[in-house]
């Protein structure tokens, strides 16, 4: 077998044969509200860390909040001396930017794997939370699902306006799932496919989502937890950038329109042992009752992680299929936990709850928590919505009341970790203080 840096180096030098035009690479990561945050390296440099050269960045750089900015948290970002930290190169994820302007690579780093993990980054608290359930001999497959919105280019007011309908050119105004909107606008969505397919993204279906300019893409089931969530996190990246250059704007933005359905991320998850057996599906399905008990018992405390942000809430309890209180139901889209109909071998739970712009990693690392909290405790869960509509326990629906439930939460602290969920809910509180640092204008209307 090739050593880590062999492989890399081999993949770096590949990349350079074939784009030869490329002479930057952007190496890139997840910080906490979900945005990327990286350096832009020129190839040949990029060639020295494959081979071994330290990789550094500030390790703060993972706090920033929904702005950009830093917030004092603890010691850190003000008492620390703002220290580096290291990185390492993600194997494979070396690919072609094209929806630039000029030839560009970009690639993945991370702090997993290194010497000293940055215990709140977000793929480090997937990879822990991976490495624990590989280690109880349960194997994860995993698929997500994003919905986002398509608008025009440019804003009005800094309002968003409907995107043009490409052969009409009016406003595409019409929320239906007509399967002509997808003719209508296959410019740009076959673009963005083969785009996410050049990075390496297995892109399945494509649906005309119910409101107007609103798609859905789903991506194959993967075997890789932290791949998974990688595929989701650069799909939101090439979504945006390819739709600019086709002359529209893409958001993951929970809520854009009031009177519209919201965007979500749905992720499908099975459990399998070693030798490929399905763990949800053993014992007349009671392990899959245990993993939706543990699922609904941690979801009121994970909502400042399925909802990251103000907008986010607005979602919740809105026209179609989000829920408003935790339930779960077989064949049901008003449950925050679906069972779909499979047979045994797929048997797995569809959690429907999260927004679209929330952090990817960090949403699969709470589901897992669930799955894993229930399979321990053994616990039945409640009548599912097929038995009784008015089934479902509730959950908080502002920033401040979630961030104190889940920081005080014990199995959340133990399992994804004390010091992540403190810096995250801190992170969360003083972003929502910061957004009401604004008096909108309906405030004077209303009390000036």
């Amino acid at each position: 077998m090739k050593s880590p840096s062999a492989t890399l180096l081999a993949e770096v030098r590949t990349f350079r044969q074939n784009h030869p035009d490329a002479r930057y690479v952007d190496l890139i990561a997840l910080d906490i509200p979900g945005h990327f945050y990286g350096k832009r390296y020129p190839v040949e440099m990029l060639e020295k860390v494959a081979a071994g050269s330290p990789l550094k960045l500030p390790q703060n750089a993972v706090l920033l909040g929904a702005q950009g900015g830093l917030f004092k948290i603890g010691d850190y970002c003000f008492n620390d001396g703002d220290p580096d930290a290291n990185r390492r190169l993600v194997p494979g994820t070396l690919k072609p930017v094209t929806w630039e302007s000029q030839p560009l690579g970009q690639m993945l780093i991370t702090s997993d794997g290194t010497e000293a993990p940055i215990e709140f980054e977000p793929r480090e608290v997937l990879a822990k939370v991976l490495e624990r359930l590989q280690h109880q001999g349960i194997h994860p497959v995993v698929a997500f699902e994003l919905e986002f919105y398509l608008f025009d280019k440019q804003l009005e007011n800094g309002l968003p306006q409907f995107a043009r309908d490409p052969l009409s050119g009016d406003a595409d105004d019409q929320p239906n799932l007509h399967i002509e909107r997808l003719s209508r606008f296959s410019d740009v969505l076959d673009d963005m496919a083969q785009t996410a397919k050049d990075q390496g993204i297995d892109i399945t279906v494509i649906t005309a989502e119910i409101g107007p300019g609103q798609f859905e893409i789903n991506f194959g089931h993967c075997d890789d937890g932290l791949r998974a969530a990688d595929w989701a996190a650069l799909f939101c990246r090439s979504t945006r950038g390819v739709a600019l250059k086709q002359g529209y704007r893409a958001s993951f933005m929970a809520k854009p329109y009031l009177q519209f359905p919201g965007s979500g991320m749905h992720v499908h998850v099975s459990l399998y042992d070693a030798a490929g057996n399905n763990l949800l599906a053993a014992h007349q399905q009671q392990p899959l009752r245990h993993a939706v008990a543990g699922c609904l018992e941690l979801l009121p405390h994970c909502m400042p992680i399925f909802s990251p942000n103000h907008n986010a809430f607005r979602r919740l309890g809105g026209t179609v299929n989000a829920a408003t209180r935790a339930s779960w139901g077989f064949e049901d889209r008003d449950a925050c936990v679906r069972i779909p109909d499979s047979d045994p071998r797929n048997l797995r739970i569809e959690h429907r709850l999260a927004s679209a712009d929330a952090n990817p990693y960090l949403v699969l690392a709470a589901i897992l928590v669930g799955l894993e909290h229930g399979l321990e405790a053994k616990r039945e869960p409640i009548a599912p919505l097929n038995e009784d509509r008015n089934s479902g326990t509730d959950f908080p629906v502002e920033m401040l009341d979630a961030v104190r439930a889940m920081q005080q939460q014990p199995v959340l602290r133990d399992k994804l970790g004390a010091e992540f969920v403190d810096v995250y809910c801190e992170n969360k509180r003083q972003d929502h203080l910061a957004f009401q640092q604004e008096i909108h204008a309906r405030e004077y209307r209303w009390f000036l």
